[in-house]
């Protein structure tokens, strides 16, 4: 018995002795890239008039719609991003493609008295639409007139 207690103590500190291998580091998340002051990461949207449309790109995919269309939904995969240009593209749940082109570009819709950061251009189908396009709570925040751009707030993530 009494070399059994040596025997576990010696058994202990070699244990406790033994090199961990370093853990290795937690990759740092590349920041999301930005065209004409506009997070990319964040929800956008797309929108036009004659006629009225409207895509949504967001981290759940790219929404489709427009007045007497309907709505047709994408993944959304990575943005593919040249110079200024970015481009996202899908097939919808209806199995036509979407192509949605952001250029940095300052846009006005035509409509309003609003100036957006970028122009849009999205291709369906057959079909190609032109408009603008901000962040979504851009967008949402701006007044009838001038400037729609990202409230503070929105750009802390």
């Amino acid at each position: 018995m009494r070399l059994i207690l040596p025997s576990l103590a010696v058994l202990a500190l070699a244990a406790c002795g033994e090199a961990q291998a370093p853990a290795e580091p937690t990759p740092t998340p590349e920041p999301a890239p930005v065209l004409g002051g506009v997070d990319l990461g964040q929800p956008i949207r797309a929108l036009g008039t004659e006629p009225f449309w409207g895509v949504d790109i967001g981290p759940e995919g790219i929404a489709y719609e427009g007045v007497d269309r309907p709505r047709e939904v994408a993944p959304r995969g990575d943005v593919e991003l040249m110079g200024t240009m970015a481009v996202f593209t899908g097939t919808t749940d209806k199995g036509r493609t979407i192509s949605v082109t952001l250029i940095d570009t300052d846009c006005s819709d035509g409509m309003s008295d609003r100036l957006y950061p970028l122009t849009a251009r999205v291709e369906i189908g057959e079909e190609t639409l032109q408009g603008c396009a901000a962040a979504t709570a851009a967008i949402m925040t701006a007044g009838e007139s001038g400037p729609v751009q990202t409230p503070p707030a929105a750009n802390v993530p």
